[in-house]
């Protein structure tokens, strides 16, 4: 992910391993990371059990908002794919009771097809 991307808050692939270790003690012993993305400081993590968003506040990042949500909250979800033109690919998920989805902008080259099996297999089960 280059710089741009970042400040424009476009995700990119993570390295699943890391992203565990930075969630060491809050993940389950057996939960195992499926797929992880980075928007500069915050991420973004499919886990076989949940679907996690981390938001790294303040000048120093020593306050994290972790939002869970099961995929049993998930009503339904869209991944729109990076084309000719439009070079970012957004996703959406909608929760139960929910009017507006949660949105989030993913740079070129995401892994789009691993994003949608992990909210499959996590949300059709």
């Amino acid at each position: 992910m280059g710089l741009l991307d970042g400040l424009m808050g476009h995700a990119s692939d993570a390295d699943t391993k890391k992203i565990g270790e930075k969630l060491e003690g809050i993940l389950l012993p057996e939960e195992e990371v499926r797929l992880a993305f980075n928007v500069l400081r915050d991420f973004f993590v499919f886990t076989d059990l949940r679907f996690m968003i981390v938001d790294v506040q303040g000048m120093t990042g020593k306050k994290t908002n972790y939002l869970t949500i099961p995929y049993g909250s998930i009503s339904r979800f869209s991944l729109e794919t990076a084309g000719s033109f439009d070079l970012e690919a957004e996703l959406r998920i909608w929760l139960s009771g929910e009017d507006q989805p949660i949105e989030r902008t993913l740079g070129k080259g995401v892994d789009t097809k691993g994003i949608q099996q992990a909210l499959a297999a996590g949300t059709l089960r």
